[in-house]
């Protein structure tokens, strides 16, 4: 069967496994799904209904995206991911995967979590509770070019999807010129190569 993967385009926490997976040239079959109507082979696989979810050989299942990237680089990491070292990365994906991102989905998604919002709201408190984060990226980013030093590693691939997809949010507030590093820093990330050629369209996939 070889390796299968079951993503969601527009997931960052898919986005990021994906950019792990290219970057070591992993041979593996892509499964595009939709979250509102997950196929039945992929909730066999992974009953948390979750992407990604990566079966290896039809064995084992990965199906946490950090998990799958350690997996990838650890069986080839040409462009050195790894080489700051998890002691020092894992803190700062942490921050974005837990704090921030808890935030980021009150502010994006408001109505999910209070009775009081419309549909199209948001949370401004959120945004400003995940604007105190990103302060800290900024000051990172004012001492070297990258999250850690002036190459990226896997800090910068594993936490600027979930930043780009606040960015997302309001636009026009967005840009206005408040984190000109991070600013810089997210824009190179998402108009790279890797980033364009793992959000390229995919077929649906449909159980036979």
């Amino acid at each position: 069967m070889g390796h299968v993967l079951y993503s969601f385009r527009r997931c960052p926490f898919a986005m990021r496994a994906r950019m792990a997976l290219k970057i070591s040239g992993a041979d593996y079959k892509h499964r595009e799904i939709l979250l509102r109507d997950k196929p039945a082979s992929m909730l066999a696989a992974s009953p948390k209904g979750t992407v990604p979810v990566f079966i290896i050989d039809d064995e084992k299942v990965i199906d946490e995206s950090y998990d799958l990237m350690l997996w990838a680089l650890k069986k080839n990491d040409p462009e050195n991911w790894l080489a700051p070292g998890l002691a020092q990365m894992q803190p700062i994906i942490e921050m974005i995967t837990g704090e921030f991102k808890h935030h980021l989905d009150r502010y994006k998604y408001a109505s999910r979590y209070s009775d009081d919002a419309d549909r199209f709201s948001v949370d401004h408190s959120h945004r400003d509770e995940a604007v105190k984060i990103l302060a800290e990226f900024e000051t990172r980013l004012e001492k070297s070019e990258f999250l850690i030093g002036d190459v990226p590693s896997l800090a910068d691939f594993a936490t600027f999807p979930f930043i780009r997809q606040f960015s997302n949010v309001e636009p026009e507030w967005w840009n206005k010129p408040q984190f000109p590093r991070l600013h810089a820093w997210l824009d190179g990330l998402v108009n790279g190569e890797l980033f364009k050629s793992i959000m390229k369209k995919h077929p649906l996939w449909v159980d036979p």
